[in-house]
This record gives structure tokens, C-alpha cells and sequence, in this order.
């Protein structure tokens, strides 16, 4: 068909009424965004709940890992040396002293921080050991895990 038999509708051409119109396609394109939304969500929140796992497996880790070391100490010692023991968000030590983290951006136990408490029971002379790990994310800090045990002598 040549520019000549173009036959005429309302004043415009056959084919260029034959595409879609602006609101068609603008209808199309929020239609096409709602069903991508609703696809894409579950993986949003998945991925927070797996986030939280992380987290709350490494608050495990670092809790029984101190609980090992009061428990590890000579009876006579603990209430000295963990009575009243904190290590503030960055500061969390390892079995020998070392930091866990250096405060970059890398590092996974850069939000963590980890207390204890000891107390003595008399008579028969058990120490109460109580280690809680908190995690600081956007300035609300979670307790994520706790743990509670008796010593014996």
C-alpha cells in the first residue's frame, strides 16, 4: 500500500491510528510494575529473615563461646574476673583476647555485644553464670540470646 491508497478515518490515517495510545500503554506499564511487585516481595522479606538467622546463630556462637571461657576459669576467680563483665559493641574478644572485629564495613561482628553476669549462691556454693549477646541495628539494639548456667566447684 502506497502513501496514495491510505484510505482516511476521522481525518487520520488507517495506520497510524492502529498503535496503542498514550493511556493505553501508561495502563499497561502500572499493570506490568503491580504483578513485578507482587513476584519480587517474598524475596524482599526472605532475605530479612535469613539476615536475622545469621545474626541470631552468630549471637550463639559468641555467647556460648564466653560461656566456655567462665566456665574454663578457676571457681575462685570467676566472680573476680566476670562478675560484672561487658564488651561494648566493637570490642568483642575472642577465647584469647584478640578482637573478633576491626571496625569496617566487612566485618560480621562489627554490631555485636556481649555481657555477663556471675552470682554466688551459698550454701552449696554454686555461681548463677548468665551471658547476654545484643545486636545494634539502626540504633535499636535486640538481645538476641541469652544464656544462664550453675558452676559447681
Amino acid at each position: 500500500m502506497n502513501y496514495k491508497q491510505k484510505k482516511r478515518y476521522n481525518g487520520y490515517d488507517s495506520l497510524a491510528a492502529s498503535g496503542f495510545s498514550l493511556a493505553e500503554a501508561m495502563l499497561a506499564m502500572v499493570i506490568l510494575a503491580a504483578a513485578a511487585s507482587s513476584i519480587l516481595l517474598p524475596f524482599a522479606s526472605g532475605a530479612a529473615v535469613r539476615a536475622e538467622g545469621t545474626h541470631r546463630t552468630l549471637a550463639a556462637k559468641l555467647a556460648s563461646d564466653l560461656m566456655e571461657e567462665i566456665i574454663a576459669t578457676d571457681f575462685d576467680y570467676i566472680i573476680n574476673d566476670y562478675g560484672v563483665y561487658i564488651e561494648p559493641e566493637g570490642d568483642v574478644n575472642d577465647v584469647s583476647g584478640t578482637k573478633f572485629v576491626e571496625l569496617d564495613a566487612g566485618s560480621i561482628y562489627v554490631n555485636f555485644s556481649r555481657s555477663a553476669t556471675c552470682e554466688i549462691y551459698e550454701p552449696p556454693f554454686l555461681i548463677k553464670a548468665t551471658v547476654s549477646v545484643k545486636y545494634n541495628e539502626d540504633e535499636n539494639e535486640n538481645e538476641l540470646v541469652s544464656l544462664s548456667r550453675l558452676i559447681s566447684q
